[in-house]
């Protein structure tokens, strides 16, 4: 009887095993992909983006990683396969995200004063006006940066230039011209008054002001995020409190801004650019 009883017993406990195994277990949310663009490679943006990640990954039921970018080349990278479910984007990256990879403006950045494009000399230099840089060289930001490449390449449409060098960062743009290597490099007026204190080898001069205010970046949400899941992490994103917010650079109820000039200098520039890398550049 009792060898019967453990029998049963041992039957019933495979059978609450079996069964157990099945259950379903809690649906996982899977990874949300945080992309941004950290020129120097510090740390710091990842304790400047805790406290966010963690309140996106609560709300969400989500895994949430950041994934910085170098440069913008990097960015473009990530954006083509998909890869950042959510992006804090600079307004060239942006415009070129929502234009080629079908990702959704949803926040508008803290905006960025003197966001306006320049192409700089030396001051020592006699060029005066942007026709005068026919046969020159000049040295543009990375692809992905509305102030440092599509908007010079749209204002040198219709020139021959010697060469373009391309540079990593903004600051490399200006060390190219001081060094003589470049005669002309575009730059942000922001980005023109933040190194150039930090280039005494040569002092510079503004040769071209684009007349276009640049609008703010964005926060970006990828097309392939499903719709149900991109309406809830809207409504998780403008209720975080905005004074958090603040510290990684959005505007939780702010209106997004108009992208259409941007996307359309985009477009223009996408034609030339397969004949940036010969010697010379025709731009046309």
């Amino acid at each position: 009887m009792s060898w019967k009883f453990s029998r049963r017993l041992f039957i019933l406990q495979l059978l609450y095993w079996t069964v157990a195994s099945c259950k379903p277990t809690p649906k996982s949310e899977g990874v949300l992909t945080i992309g941004v663009l950290n020129y120097g490679g510090d740390e710091e943006i990842i304790n400047r983006y805790a406290k966010f990640n963690n309140y996106l990954a609560e709300k969400t039921k989500a895994r949430v990683r950041l994934e910085p970018a170098f440069n913008e080349n990097k960015a473009i990278e990530r954006l083509e396969s998909q890869a950042w479910s959510l992006v804090f984007a600079p307004p060239g990256l942006a415009a070129v995200a929502i234009a080629r990879y079908k990702y959704i403006p949803v926040f508008p950045l803290v905006g960025v004063s003197n966001l306006r494009s320049v192409l700089v000399v030396r001051q020592d230099n006699p060029i005066q006006e942007l026709k005068q840089l026919q046969d020159q060289t000049v040295a543009l930001g990375q692809q992905g940066s509305v102030t440092g490449y599509y908007l010079p390449l749209y204002n040198l449409y219709g020139l021959t230039l010697a060469e373009i060098l391309s540079a990593p960062t903004p600051k490399t743009v200006l060390e190219l011209v001081a060094e003589g290597k470049a005669t002309a490099g575009a730059v942000s007026v922001a980005e023109l008054d933040l190194y150039s204190p930090q280039l005494q080898q040569a002092q510079f001069r503004i040769l071209y002001t684009d007349p276009h205010y640049v609008p703010p970046g964005v926060v970006l949400i990828g097309s392939t995020v499903e719709p149900n899941r991109q309406k809830y992490i809207r409504k998780v994103m403008s209720e975080f409190p905005a004074v958090l917010a603040q510290e990684i650079g959005y505007v939780p109820n702010g209106q997004v801004p108009d992208y259409k000039y941007m996307m359309d200098v985009v477009e223009r520039v996408k034609l030339i650019a397969p004949q940036l890398q010969n010697k010379p550049v025709r731009l046309f």
